[in-house]
């Protein structure tokens, strides 16, 4: 094995999970003889170190020990912290940069074009002043698309799957999934004695820009009707159905969760905000509007319950502990046999290693077909004989 200096980090949202990727890594690394830096702040601890400056190595960077990733696991967030940052489309140069020269190109998002900056010379020029053989990359298809172009640019990067989402390609399983599912049935179940106190219909929201998966298992695990961005619904219908519910509840009470990017026909969710480094801009509450157009067509009182960010706060379930200690072993493995641009990965419900996904494929999405009841606007139920553990492959 040639690797002796291992560089780590995670970027966009945090989940429950990526300290015990951590921790692991550190842990299996001091029996391997390597060292292993953490970079703080997701990529931007590359972009934006000045590695001359004491005061910003400290800031972005973090030599790991067992001494200090102990205790980690034990709870949620990112002991290294985290940023949406993507050194390829940069809107300005960060202040160590300003006044060098860097590829510029036009990035269109939505109608809108904007000039940005590659920095990638930047960043490949902190990693060999850093003397990093290695990259372990820990996020969800954003972060783990300029770990693609670093693997294309020559630098030998590893892949960590983890979104709430579930929705990086190649996988059918990433570092997050479950304890948000459990966080999502566990609210529901609680709310339901005061949406039934109440005798209204509850509608919940759940994180999920491009793909359903949240809302379609927390729905799956909970009995109730959801609505997913891969299929637009028929809203009259949609109030039908959660009216009728309500009506042949003995409890006089129905509920729904939406994912925060399902629309129904001739409904578009609204947007706010400055895009982030991704072209994402933030998505005004869906929930919201279902609520208003039930009123004022039916009367019905509603309750809503953003759940979003409550989804990936605490510490990791026996699900996402186990997936991230064994996918930061493979990750591990991997590197000692002296392989790289490959992503840890759950295939037909066994652990695998497969190619770090294109950017070009996108989020993966729900397969409407097969997982979603598009009369009911519930999960689908039915044929899952031979599926692996979490009904669906990569």
């Amino acid at each position: 094995m040639s690797a002796k200096r291992i560089g780590i980090l995670t970027g966009g949202g945090d989940v429950p999970g990526l300290n015990s990727v951590i921790k692991s890594v550190v842990y299996r690394g001091s029996e391997m003889g390597c060292e292993v830096i953490g970079i703080r702040r997701g990529w931007e601890g590359l972009t934006h170190v000045d590695l001359r400056e004491p005061a910003s190595r400290t800031r972005y960077l973090l030599p790991l020990s067992r001494e200090n990733t102990r205790t980690i696991d034990r709870t949620g967030g990112t002991y290294l912290h985290s940023s949406r940052t993507n050194p390829s489309k940069m809107k300005k140069l960060p202040p160590v940069l300003e006044g060098q020269s860097f590829p510029q190109k036009e990035s269109t998002k939505k109608g809108v074009t904007s000039v940005v900056f590659d920095i990638t010379k930047a960043v490949l020029a902190n990693i060999a002043t850093l003397n990093l053989d290695y990259l372990i990359a820990i996020g969800g298809d954003d972060t783990l698309s300029y770990a693609a172009e670093l693997e294309r640019q020559g630098f030998k990067v590893v892949a960590v799957p983890k979104t709430m989402d579930n929705d990086v390609q190649n996988t059918e399983y990433c570092i997050g999934f479950s304890t948000a599912i459990t966080r999502a049935m566990d609210a529901i179940e609680r709310q339901r004695t005061t949406v039934g106190s109440h005798e209204r219909i509850g509608i919940f929201r759940v994180f999920g820009r491009d793909a359903g998966y949240t809302a379609l298992y927390t729905a799956y695990v909970t009995s109730v009707r959801c609505c997913i961005p891969e299929f637009k619904v028929s809203l009259p219908k949609l109030i039908d159905l959660l009216v009728t519910d309500k009506k042949n509840n003995p409890s006089n009470y129905s509920l729904a969760v939406l994912s925060e990017g399902a629309e129904w026909e001739g409904y578009t969710v609204k947007e706010y905000g400055e895009p982030d480094a991704f072209g994402h801009r933030k998505k005004m509450s869906v929930a919201e509007d279902l609520s208003n157009e039930i009123k004022s067509t039916t009367g019905e009182e509603t309750i809503v319950s953003d759940l979003t960010y409550d989804l990936r706060s605490g510490s990791a379930d026996f699900v996402d502990r186990m997936v991230a200690s064994t996918f930061a072993g493979m990750a591990m493995d991997t590197i000692e046999e002296g392989k790289h641009g490959l992503m840890c990965a759950i295939n037909n419900g066994c652990y695998s290693m497969v190619p770090i996904p294109d950017p070009k494929l996108g989020p993966r999405r729900v397969e409407v077909a097969t997982m979603y009841n598009t009369e009911r606007y519930r999960p689908t139920y039915t044929q899952k004989l031979g599926l692996p553990i979490f009904l669906t492959r990569a």
